[in-house]
């Protein structure tokens, strides 16, 4: 594992209790950062705050991504605790049910939209005034290869990524002058919990897209996103960061 110089850093890394965020919490905490979890899932996200305290600082907070006030209040405590905040993690996120569009659900539609794309824009709007009177700042949001290629069968998860991306592009050009990146990343697949909410045919579809033939790990993610939290990425911003093993080569 390369070092990544994250010393003295604050994190927040939204839906942090296992898969994705836990590896990016755990590479932080590695990085020598602080890191604070943020999940709905109290039993989840408490063990695994707990059990990362042996690389470093860690600690937990229950918040819903969804709810405004829950994630400005939430926000306005880990400051208090922290001290800071210099690096914002949303990735707090949901697949959705696999189904055309005529078939979707209305309601599943807006709870995926609801989470994965309003989700992240609570994240970002959060911790943009933090860091802009800190002068310093690092936001990646983490999107989806559906993002970029739209997944049949995966409209609302396609959709609330794609928006993800261009929230990211909007937000790297609003804050270019205030030593804040803004970027995010799009990986395939990678098998983690989310995997339970997708159909086996689905799940192939993804795989039989991946020139390399397989998955993406989850430590292979926290590795780019360590990178993109550091003071060395001093200059992209607004940019997607690729890690579809060779899907999307745009």
């Amino acid at each position: 594992m390369n070092l990544i110089d994250l010393k003295g850093r604050c994190a927040v890394v939204t839906g942090g209790g296992q898969g994705i965020g836990r590896a990016v919490a755990e590479r932080f905490l590695a990085s020598g950062a602080s890191v604070a979890i943020w999940d709905n899932d109290m039993e989840t996200a408490q063990a695994t705050a707990d059990e990362l305290k042996k690389l470093g600082p860690a600690i937990f907070y229950q918040v819903d991504m969804t709810d405004w006030h829950s994630v400005s209040s939430t926000a306005e405590e880990t400051h208090a605790h922290l001290g800071k905040i210099d690096i914002m993690v949303n990735n707090a996120g949901i697949s959705g049910l696999n189904a055309s569009v005529a078939d979707y659900p209305i309601e599943e539609w807006h709870r995926v939209i609801n989470l994965d794309l309003n989700g992240v824009f609570h994240g970002c709007k959060a911790a943009v005034p933090l860091m802009t009177a800190a002068g310093y700042g690092r936001i990646i949001n983490v999107a989806s290869i559906a993002g970029k290629e739209g997944n049949p069968n995966a409209a609302a998860y396609s959709a609330a990524k794609a928006g993800v991306i261009a929230l990211t592009k909007s937000l790297g050009k609003e804050l270019a002058e205030f030593n804040i990146a803004v970027n995010c990343i799009t990986p395939a697949a990678a098998k983690t919990a989310i995997f339970d909410q997708m159909t086996e045919e689905h799940i192939n579809y993804m795989l039989s897209k991946i020139p390399r033939k397989r998955f993406v790990e989850v430590k292979e993610i926290a590795a780019m996103v360590a990178w993109l939290a550091s003071e060395d990425n001093s200059f992209t911003t607004g940019a997607v960061f690729d890690l579809s093993g060779g899907r999307a080569t745009y």
